[in-house]
């Protein structure tokens, strides 16, 4: 697969794409995969050589400022690089020597002997790393054990390093202590006293463990004072994303390949890839590539944003690309079968590179522990500060003065007693907050303007549903709102978007949704509902079932068969219908949880104006695909994720369970899913906003919410101990009770409505991926 396919495969392209081709295309021509099993096991395992091609094409360059000989580009210019990297592994030390001397170099290069270091690094002469490491599982540059002392006008340097890169470099800048004083050292393998014993790594690479015990030239001591520390931990932070990069490019390249295997690999007659188990597990790969990238581009956009960040955004997505990496790498030998676990195949060359870059500068555990440490530092996401904005040209206002209206509006209007409710509210429950709502023009987020909504861009729509979730606002009678109102805007007429659209953000129509019926729950082209034209009207017959709330809905959105002589799909209409008109009949289903959620319809001889006919007779399908796609990133919400994880840090908090690290582990790792699930949400939130057509990889989306929302709802309920099947609630020191199982019952569904999690992989697998049919 070329680098377009791989990005048409994986969404939007990333930033500086130009050079990740360039970079791609250099890497075909000095460096294929043969030469980096020519060199393993070599010593150093690079070739001067190539790493001067490199330096010539500005790789190292790239990011120092052209003050200094550089190209002044921003970090993420390496990033760019470092993902060509990952789908074209390289011998040379690209992260340990060019990027790493690249960021410390120049914050010390108006001393002399620095200057002359950086201008033989970026022509590719010199080739040095940074020697900082002493201990397993530490993540900035503390010294504590290697110091460096004056001894009659030399360098006494005493200490170990650990894990440093690279091997066969001219040199290492050494963190060291003069007394309580940061220094760097320049140390050479030749000096004597220095000691310099290689590690052999899984992918063939090499690290060193430097033990040096040495009398060097003053000159030598490059850097001293507090920036040290500073300038050497923010390039540390800085080179854990170049790592996230790296990977990303390994999950790309490794997923491509295997996908490409799945097609064309035959067994029992046809490929490999029509096997539905495949299938399922190639999109579970798929999602883990999309969050991936997701995570990577909002890493790189906050990280420029928010500088003073770094050390959390990096720990967060090192870690949960890491393990994503790894887990896709370790599934690709799986789906190759023999020849995966064969060394002249490449899905084990990549697996090998994976684990180095996943274990080196920070495994996943130690950077997951990292993450939770400074978010509660910090005391969680970070607070909005300034003047409550105002208004209604929420474009032009600040994220944080939004997000202060948001919260003072729910301060002041939001019922207490509805706050983290756990079940669904009846519409008597909910519609005074409807109302208020809708009094304050905030029912329709994302509907445009014209037609009463709000109009949000993303960001501002993405903190709109975190306020009302960290509030605990409830959700509403919403299918109109959510599901509807988009399929008017696009697809209804002039008359009835002026009749439907004000009516449901005023309250007065209540819609819900008539899809399902019985035998065609997922399968929907098979529905028998069938609505037969009589004059004006059409006379409509059949049942629906899962009906969410209909016996709260003045009207139902439902498909109708309207021609049974073509094929299933392309005789089926979308059609509006009143629910108080003569022949409709509601029953509500008690669910597991004892709550009248769901309704059974029935239509005997139900008859409804041909003008509620949307679009064109027919042509329902395509309209109920629309909606779908809204219905789907509406379940991909982090929502529901967000309030079971409320619930679990409400009863972290009851038990002391912050104390315990096992939970502490637990509970970083369930923070990663749900940022997860926030970073691909955001991406499919901007598609919405920009007002084009969801692609059939929001499947993808929903299976990753739902199964986001029942990883959390187990957790609560592990964690209750002996409470967690009680149903009479825990107190909670805000005045609430949690009933643990009640996230846990609820979970259930969602990973069924809308179309099954198993629906929306087999979506997935066909339309995305392009996988065979069985």
């Amino acid at each position: 697969m070329t680098a377009l396919d791989s990005h048409a495969l994986f969404g939007a392209l990333p930033r500086h794409a130009d050079f990740m081709d360039a970079a791609a295309g250099l890497l075909a021509q000095v460096s294929p995969l043969a030469r980096l099993r020519a060199l393993r096991g070599t010593a150093p395992g690079w070739e001067a050589g190539t790493w001067r091609t490199l330096a010539e094409a500005g790789w190292i360059a790239a990011a120092v400022p052209e003050a200094h000989g550089g190209l002044g580009l921003d970090l993420e210019a390496l990033g760019a690089i470092a993902t060509a990297v990952g789908e074209s592994p390289l011998p040379e030390p690209y992260l340990g020597a060019g990027a790493m001397a690249a960021l410390i170099l120049p914050a010390f290069a108006a001393h002399p002997p620095v200057a002359d270091l950086l201008r033989g690094v970026l022509a590719g002469d010199v080739v040095l790393g940074l020697a900082w490491q002493e201990n397993p599982g530490e993540i900035v540059p503390i010294s504590v054990s290697t110091s460096v002392n004056r001894d009659n006008g030399r360098l006494h340097l005493v200490g170990a390093k650990r894990w440093v890169a690279p091997a066969g470099a001219h040199g290492w800048l050494v963190h060291a202590r003069l007394g309580e004083l940061p220094t760097l050292v320049w140390v050479r393998p030749d000096d004597a006293g220095v000691t310099v014993d290689t590690e052999p790594r899984a992918d063939g690479s090499l690290l060193c463990t430097l033990h040096v015990d040495a009398y060097l030239p003053a000159a030598r001591l490059l850097a001293q004072g507090a920036e040290v520390d500073g300038v050497c931990q923010q390039a540390l932070e800085a080179v854990r994303l170049l790592q996230c990069s790296e990977l990303y490019g390994i999950a790309r390249r490794v997923y491509a390949m295997t996908l490409d295997y799945l097609k064309t690999r035959v067994q029992f007659g046809k490929p490999i890839g029509a096997n539905q188990a495949l299938q399922h597990r190639m999109v579970d790969a798929y999602i883990s590539v999309m969050v991936c990238g997701a995570l990577l581009a909002e890493a790189w956009r906050d990280s420029a944003a928010q500088p003073a960040a770094l050390p959390r955004i990096a720990a967060l997505a090192k870690a949960r690309i890491a393990e994503r990496v790894v887990a896709l790498c370790r599934e690709a030998v799986q789906l190759h079968g023999a020849i995966g676990y064969t060394d002249e195949y490449d899905a084990g060359l990549y697996l090998k590179r994976a684990l180095q870059a996943a274990s080196w500068l920070g495994s996943p555990r130690t950077l997951h522990g990292r993450y939770l440490a400074l978010r509660q530092q910090q005391g969680g996401p970070a607070q909005a500060e300034g003047p409550v904005a105002a208004g209604t040209d929420y474009e032009a206002m600040s994220d944080d003065g939004f997000r202060l209206m948001l919260r003072a509006f729910l301060r002041e209007h939001y019922p207490q007693a509805l706050r983290h409710v756990p079940r669904r509210l009846r519409l008597h429950e909910a519609r005074d907050w409807y109302m208020t709502l809708s009094r304050q023009g905030w029912l329709a987020p994302a509907w445009p303007r014209e037609h009463g909504g709000m109009a949000l861009p993303p960001t501002k729509l993405l903190i709109f549903f975190e306020e009302m979730e960290g509030w605990g606002a409830a959700r509403l009678p919403d299918q109109g709102i959510i599901n509807l109102g988009p399929v008017l805007i696009k697809h209804g007429t002039p008359a009835q978007q002026a009749h439907y659209l004000p009516r449901i953000l005023a309250g007065q129509d209540i819609w819900c949704q008539g899809y399902s019926e019985p035998n065609a729950g997922s399968d929907l082209a098979s529905l028998r509902t069938e609505a037969v034209a009589d004059g004006g009207d059409f006379i409509v017959n059949g049942q629906k079932i899962w009906t969410t709330l209909a016996h709260d809905a003045t009207h139902m959105f439902a498909l109708v068969r309207t021609d049974k002589t073509v094929k299933p799909q392309a005789g089926i209409s979308f059609l509006l219908i009143d629910l108080a008109t003569p022949g409709v009949t509601i029953r509500p289903i008690t669910n597991l949880i004892g709550e009248q959620e769901f309704c059974e319809v029935f239509f005997e001889n139900v008859r409804v104006p041909q003008a509620n006919l949307v679009g064109a007779l027919n042509q329902g399908w395509g309209i109920a695909k629309d909606l779908l796609g809204y219905e789907r990133i509406f379940a991909g919400s982090p929502q529901q994720s967000r309030q079971a994880l409320h619930h679990l840090e409400q009863l972290a908090e009851s038990q002391s369970l912050y104390d315990l690290p096992e939970f502490c582990q637990v509970y970083a790792r369930l923070l990663g899913d749900v940022r997860e699930l926030e970073t691909l949400y955001g991406r499919y939130a901007d598609i919405v906003r920009r007002g084009e057509l969801l692609p059939p990889s929001v499947s993808a989306l929903k299976v990753l919410a739902t199964e986001t929302y029942v990883r959390i709802a187990r957790e609560i309920v592990h964690w209750a101990d002996d409470a967690g099947a009680s149903w009479q609630g825990m107190p909670m020191a805000d005045g609430t009770a949690l009933i643990p199982c009640a996230p846990f019952l609820q979970s259930l569904v969602t990973t069924i409505y809308g179309g099954s999690s198993e629906i929306q992989r087999n979506i997935v697998a066909k339309a995305v991926l392009g996988l065979p049919s069985q």
